[in-house]
């Protein structure tokens, strides 16, 4: 799947201001497609001033007398709620299961209609006869001191997620990423073979000690710089007891 079969639909939306921070949140993290629903008043001087670079989200967005109509094309919708019980579905996801199983579900057949996720009105969220239009619910998991998220930090979290999932991740300078077990391997054979080359196994106990390195490097989770920058010390030190 890609992003751009994702459809975020507002239902009975009422904030202006949401409205462009969810125009920016979408463009952040490569979503295109904006529906509304029955949308209350907005003001769309508001919404321009939220958007700040993305108001070509707003100015492509698409508008529907309701909630029915706004789906009508998609192969499957999930409805967003935090409200749990009967008749509110039985299959809830949070944002990153969803991702996830969006992923899965597009490779497995056809996705012609794109996905749609449905985020009901500021107030009142989508009631059960919205939510009975979708085919599964979706939850973000969070504290229950404070359990009603503000409408467009709640977009942002399903477009980061479906933007991890879906997205072909660009490498960011510095970003810390942990040695695998191929490279793990590489370090340890590179400190034990210079340990041996200054008489260190005389007595058994190198496999012992491969296992212990291999796993202790493991969970430090070095990075390759690292790495190598250990097996340099290590390499050095054995030089230099070569030498002595």
């Amino acid at each position: 799947m890609i992003l751009r079969d994702i459809r975020i639909i507002l239902h009975q939306v009422s904030e202006s201001g949401n409205v462009g921070a969810i125009c920016r949140a979408m463009k952040n993290m490569g979503l295109y497609e904006l529906r509304l629903s029955a949308p209350l008043p907005l003001d769309i001087e508001k919404i321009k001033i939220r958007a700040v670079n993305a108001w070509d989200i707003w100015e492509n967005a698409r508008f529907f007398d309701n909630l029915a109509d706004a789906t009508a094309d998609c192969s499957i919708i999930a409805g967003t709620t935090r409200r749990r019980g009967q008749n509110r579905k039985n299959v809830s996801m949070s944002p990153r299961d969803l991702a996830a199983w969006l992923l899965q579900y597009q490779k497995s057949g056809d996705f012609s209609g794109g996905a749609a996720i449905v985020f009901g009105n500021e107030r009142t969220g989508l009631e059960e006869a919205e939510l009975n239009l979708c085919n599964f619910a979706s939850h973000i998991p969070v504290s229950e001191a404070c359990p009603s998220l503000n409408l467009s930090h709640a977009v942002q979290l399903y477009a980061y997620e479906l933007f991890l999932a879906m997205e072909q991740q660009r490498p960011v300078k510095g970003e810390w990423t942990p040695m695998n077990q191929t490279e793990i391997l590489g370090l340890v054979d590179s400190i034990t073979n210079n340990l041996a080359n200054i008489g260190f196994y005389k007595n058994p106990g190198r496999e012992d000690q491969e296992r212990f390195l291999r796993d202790i490097i493991s969970r430090a989770g070095l990075s390759i710089s690292e790495g190598n920058y250990f097996k340099e010390i290590v390499s050095k030190a054995a030089q230099l007891g070569s030498k002595s």
